[in-house]
């Protein structure tokens, strides 16, 4: 008996399985054979305001790259305007440098003609220490043998006044000399002095010389380069403007596209509002019909609360009443296009592994038999801007 049971439960699951495989044959094919109408659905209202956001933001950023290449356009005039004046001062510096290299040529030929002079002048000073060194020695070593042939040695006295004028005329001779060596020595004095003056003119000319080199052409290369990166990065940034420029017409082709279905979905929505509704007592359920929709709530609201899951269930049934859409349970979920879950893969995997809650089967329990708590709302989505309905968990209802 109980093995009986079994195959008699087995069989009653396969064929209500069946039964639903046929359904969901039967409506695939009435979708085939309707007209491609496009209805109202959250992935249509998602896509567009999607699209919107892309191109906000697009725009966004195109508004900044606008700002930021007129700031670097701006900022590269003004160091244009930097360079050409350490331009005008780079050609002073060249004016100013050919002066001192003249000044340092002179100078140099200053110190050339000075050092020429100083040994000229030690020179002297020399010979002049050598011959009074010898005189003196002479004297000294033979002044006593002088005084007497002085004395004894002259015949007359004519010859004596004529050698003791000799004499005075030698003694002068020393004493100018020993002047003139004086004389030599404070030269040579002055012009080690001046020498060494004219040494450090000539090194502060050749410091002046490498200031004004640095001074400006330092600045200019630092300048150039500054310039060069910023054209480089407002050529960047032009190229990556009109990038997004294209990216935004794009989307604005987009949006019209998107805008244009929506209308023609909204469209049909007031039209199915207005259309001829069945009772719920004119529907016939098929036997997979429960399972199927306890699992359409299980993958659109399975996180919301029970309210939202009636309100999924309600959704479906108000499409089966209404005559703008099919009307069996499986013709409406498996429409083209409605139900995300059913594109993605997610309703047949809750089919195949049962994932369906005990309060999605309630749920679905309450929507066939009639109670609605959105009226006669035949779509939800997460809310938007500008959408209005009635809101419960996660969703509006409309």
């Amino acid at each position: 008996m109980r093995k009986v049971g079994v195959r008699g439960k087995s069989t009653k699951k396969f064929g209500m399985l069946f039964s639903l495989m046929a359904s969901i044959m039967a409506a695939i094919l009435l979708g085939l054979s309707m007209s491609p109408i496009s209805y109202a659905t959250e992935s249509t209202k998602k896509q567009l305001q999607d699209a919107k956001d892309r191109k906000a933001q697009s725009e966004n950023e195109l508004d900044t790259k606008k700002k930021d290449i007129e700031e670097m356009n701006e900022e590269k005039s003004s160091l244009q305007g930097q360079l050409n004046t350490l331009n005008t001062q780079l050609s002073e510096v060249s004016n100013n440098l050919e002066q001192i290299e003249e000044q340092i040529g002179s100078k140099e030929n200053e110190i050339e003609n000075t050092l020429a002079e100083l040994d000229v002048a030690k020179q002297d000073q020399e010979n002049q220490y050598v011959s009074m060194k010898k005189r003196i020695q002479f004297i000294y070593e033979k002044q006593n043998f002088i005084v007497m042939e002085m004395v004894f040695g002259f015949s007359n006295f004519s010859d004596f006044l004529n050698q003791n004028q000799y004499i005075e005329q030698l003694t002068s001779y020393d004493r100018r000399k020993l002047t003139e060596y004086i004389q030599i020595k404070e030269l040579i004095e002055e012009k080690e002095e001046t020498l060494e003056s004219e040494k450090e003119q000539l090194d502060m000319y050749h410091a002046k010389q490498q200031a004004e080199q640095s001074r400006v052409a330092g600045l200019v290369s630092q300048t150039s380069g500054t310039i060069q990166q910023y054209a480089n990065d407002i050529s960047d940034a032009e190229a990556k403007a009109e990038e997004i420029e294209t990216q935004i017409k794009a989307q604005e082709e987009d949006i019209k596209q998107l805008e244009a279905k929506l209308a023609e979905e909204m469209r049909l929505s007031k039209l199915a509002a207005a259309s001829t509704w069945r009772d719920i007592s004119e529907v016939t359920f098929a036997e997979g019909d429960r399972y199927l929709l306890a699992n359409l709530i299980y993958c659109e609201a399975g996180a919301e609360p029970y309210e939202g899951k009636v309100a999924v269930g309600a959704v479906v049934i108000n499409r089966v009443l209404s005559s703008v859409y099919p009307d069996t349970v499986v013709g409406v979920i498996y429409q083209n296009r409605q139900f995300s879950p059913v594109a993605s893969g997610r309703l047949a995997l809750a089919l195949a592994e049962g994932r369906a809650t005990a309060s999605c089967f309630q749920a679905a329990d309450e929507a066939m038999k009639g109670y609605s708590n959105v009226g006669n709302c035949v779509y939800f989505r997460t809310p938007i801007p500008g959408l209005s309905g009635r809101n419960i968990g996660g969703h509006v209802f409309y």
